[in-house]
């Protein structure tokens, strides 16, 4: 099996390393697996007190592999294909939101589709000054419904309306304004500026922050789970749609897509 995901450990840390740099990191299936095994395994280590989450190369993540989505099209069990897709997604996502420890995103490139979910789905994020933040969904005929949920959690549907609806590629200052991007920091000191992060969680109870996040992830956001869950089927949904089929092909065919 091919390692696309590595993890390292520096104490108080653990990071987890999105490896598939020639495809800017888009997430593929085995990626998305590979992902949820890593915080698996940072969580039975004890001495881990944070987790950073970062791209290898110049890319954060540039969100799902479109390619891999393309192929299915047409086959038998594409149904049911895009629902174990979504769910495993979504199972993902719920992962990261349980996480007894803090999840530390330093986001050193684009953050794209599902890979602004993987930002939406940490605590605490750093970004670099290129480090750009959109949900283009709409341009490929698909819907962003797993990450329409966090992004409202995170900073509001107002915003979240504007981003989601526009598909818009918003600079990392911008991400900032808005409240997605904590703090910006040079792109060669991403990792150490997240490292410092996670020597600041670690100076408090470790009981304590997972109670804190329970809070915050199950009590103010107690209608997330539901939220998401609806929005796994509607992201199921659109990839059956004539528009997402043709946004896919335009995009593996490198074209505008023909809108009906």
């Amino acid at each position: 099996m091919d390692t696309l995901v590595g993890i390292r450990v520096h104490v108080p840390s653990g990071t987890i390393i999105l490896q598939r740099p020639d495809k800017r990191n888009a997430l593929s299936r085995l990626m998305i697996l590979q992902v949820q095994q890593a915080f698996e395994d940072l969580h039975q280590e004890r001495r881990v007190r944070a987790v950073i989450l970062t791209g290898a190369g110049s890319a954060f993540c540039a969100g799902t592999d479109l390619a891999e989505l393309k192929a299915t099209l047409g086959t038998d069990d594409a149904f049911e294909q895009w629902h174990r897709d979504t769910m495993q997604l979504k199972q993902l996502f719920e992962t990261m939101l349980r996480f007894p420890k803090p999840i530390i995103a330093a986001v050193n490139g684009p953050a794209l589709g599902v890979g602004a979910g993987l930002v939406l789905a940490s605590d605490i994020v750093l970004g670099t000054p290129d480090a750009s933040f959109g949900l283009p969904e709409p341009r490929h005929g698909l819907v962003a419904g797993l990450i329409s949920p966090l992004l409202a959690f995170r900073v509001g549907a107002g915003v979240a309306a504007h981003l989601l609806l526009s598909a818009a590629m918003v600079s990392a200052t911008e991400a900032r304004e808005r409240g997605i991007y904590h703090q910006i920091v040079p792109f060669e000191q991403a990792w150490a500026a997240a490292h410092e992060q996670a020597h600041q969680c670690a100076r408090s109870s470790a009981e304590a922050i997972q109670l804190t996040k329970r809070m915050l992830n199950e009590t103010i956001g107690e209608h997330l789970t539901t939220l998401l869950s609806a929005g796994a089927a509607v992201s199921a949904t659109a990839h059956t749609t004539e528009a997402a089929e043709e946004g896919l092909a335009a995009f593996v065919q490198k074209r505008e897509p023909r809108w009906k």
